[in-house]
């Protein structure tokens, strides 16, 4: 005769699988991780398996492990999602729990939240700014805007931003120095490095322009777009930044295009969620909201370059 298996012991397994650990299994639970450890033995004494390979520090699935968590994962996320459709009835104040990385929260997403707050005060927003990616299958966030080439399997995933790299600098630098016309004259100046010292020979390239990998690598590096335009306000020299990184900055005349042309990125920014997710009233009018933002921002950025590019 078969023997049961209990339901809590199944929740614990899976829980391990989805955190792969004891410890931020059990604090997921609110329980202790001495309860985990004995609901996963038990699971596996009924089971007659070894569903865990145990370490010092982290613990990862078997082969027998891989097989029970994957269906038993989306069956606890069908459970969550029905029940998720009760609490959050008529009249209720919903969350909407948005992932991204810190950049992007602070310098796009972050100043135009007030007018998604203003469209629908039935919705609140908590964002979870992370260099790490939210697992959204383990429910650890509602959607996320992610950064890539789009293909994240078992995901919806929208394009909202293909953003391009833009030259700037201080206007106060420029105006000390000999004038930009084309991207070779970028040479007159200090260059700014990103992380990978590559930016301005992919930026060189793109105008056709032979530029030796020496100059083309020359310069203080800095980890990331932020920390550029920072140096850049600072005039020490020129930087190439994604433009929504930039655009804030440009507004405000901190830093200023030092040539008219732009080059697009490989990847893009993506607005990505789950399937099930997706068909929600919150995740549907956040998605509908952002698309919108998305595509009235870059336009008017390009108009005020241009400006500013005539009056330069």
């Amino acid at each position: 005769m078969q023997q049961s298996v209990s339901l809590l012991a199944l929740r614990a397994f899976a829980s391990v699988g989805q955190h792969g650990s004891v410890k931020r299994a059990a604090a997921a639970l609110g329980v202790t991780p001495g309860a985990v450890s004995q609901q996963v033995k038990l699971l596996e004494h009924r089971l007659g398996v070894r569903l865990l390979a145990r370490g010092n520090r982290e613990v990862r699935l078997t082969a027998e492990g891989v097989r029970l968590f994957e269906p038993l994962s989306q069956g606890f996320q069908q459970i969550d999602d029905a029940v998720g459709l009760f609490r959050a009835t008529p009249g209720d104040r919903q969350v909407l729990s948005v992932s991204t990385t810190p950049s992007f929260a602070a310098s796009w997403l972050v100043p135009r939240l007030g007018r998604f707050s203003e469209r629908h005060p039935d919705i609140g927003i908590r964002v979870d700014a992370s260099p790490g990616l939210a697992d959204l299958h383990g429910g650890d966030a509602d959607v996320a805007l992610r950064h890539g080439s789009g293909d994240y399997p078992g995901l919806e995933s929208i394009r909202i931003i293909a953003p391009r790299l833009v030259c700037v600098a201080s206007p106060t630098l420029l105006a000390s120095g000999p004038p930009i016309v084309e991207a070779i004259d970028c040479l007159h100046y200090p260059l700014l490095q990103d992380r990978d010292r590559s930016a301005w020979r992919t930026w060189f390239s793109a105008h056709g322009t032979t530029v030796g990998d020496g100059q083309a690598r020359s310069g203080a590096c800095l980890e990331n777009d932020l920390l550029l335009i920072r140096a850049a306000i600072a005039g020490q020299g020129l930087a190439l930044v994604r433009d929504v990184y930039a655009a804030d900055d440009l507004g405000a005349g901190r830093i200023v295009p030092a040539l008219a042309a732009s080059i697009p990125t490989v990847d893009s920014y993506f607005f990505v969620a789950r399937s099930q997710a997706a068909g929600t009233s919150k995740v549907g009018a956040f998605r509908a909201w952002i698309l919108e933002e998305a595509a009235d921002w870059q336009p008017a950025l390009i108009r005020h370059l241009d400006q500013t590019l005539a009056a330069l």
